[in-house]
């Protein structure tokens, strides 16, 4: 378990995607520097880029992986970072096979077995953007609002489930009147970098033994993207200010 120093680490996500952008920004913010950056360079990759940039359309989105890398250069910093077509054992496990690597973080990406959960000797950690267990899958804000389910993000560990591993931490947004869902698609952006951040230094100070935690069990299935119809409705619950849990 962790001995209270920063972690070595790799750092998965999907090309240039805004998740992994945003969360990375923030890691390094605190210090924390992947050993190694592995992008999924794919068609997958460039639909799920393109999915989430309409999702959080008018906001803000961080810097490119590559801008954060130079900056990182110009500090005398080096970071490894390869593209692999797909992220499965047989392309990223020789890129890490011979790092002996406290966490792999995953900051956007597809869903991973297998062998690659293995590696590490505390650990894979992914930042979800729903509240766990109760939203697990895709879309988690646009079925948090079509069920009146709480809105927020999720940092966990992560298993041969989706969204299933023991929890570090949670922690829900204040949903305001007047806020779309490409606000809430960015606010739960957002917060899952700063779980993800909290979570690196809850390892650093040595308090994931009493961070960590079950999940329990949901009343809903695993969610998969969410169709016209169901964004059609969340959107006029939106307008009408008939999700459940506003805080004004």
């Amino acid at each position: 378990m962790p001995e209270g120093n920063k972690p070595t680490f790799a750092f998965l996500l999907l090309k240039e995607h805004p998740y992994g952008r945003e969360m990375l920004y923030q890691i390094l913010a605190e210090g924390f520097v992947p050993t190694i950056i592995i992008s999924e360079d794919s068609e997958i990759a460039d639909e799920e880029r393109e999915k989430f940039l309409d999702r959080i359309d008018g906001n803000p989105i961080a810097p490119t992986i590559e801008s954060q890398l130079t900056e990182l250069h110009s500090d005398g910093i080096e970071v490894a970072h390869v593209s692999v077509p797909i992220h499965n054992s047989e392309n990223v496990m020789p890129h890490i096979s011979d790092m002996e690597l406290d966490l792999i973080v995953f900051g956007g990406t597809r869903i991973i077995r297998g062998e690659i959960l293995e590696h590490p000797k505390d650990g894979v950690i992914n930042s979800h953007p729903g509240l766990l267990p109760h939203c697990r899958g895709s879309a988690s804000p646009a079925w948090s609002v079509y069920h009146d389910i709480p809105i927020g993000s999720s940092t966990h560990f992560c298993d041969n489930g989706i969204d299933t591993g023991e929890l570090l931490l949670t922690r829900e947004i204040s949903v305001i009147k007047g806020m779309t869902y490409e606000d809430l698609c960015y606010d739960t952006l957002v917060l899952a970098g700063v779980l993800m951040k909290d979570a690196l230094l809850g390892y650093e100070a040595g308090k994931w033994s009493e961070m960590r935690h079950p999940q329990g069990e949901s009343e809903h299935p695993t969610f998969r993207n969410a169709p016209d119809e169901v964004l059609q409705v969340v959107r006029q619950k939106l307008a009408d200010f008939t999700y459940a849990h506003y805080v004004n």
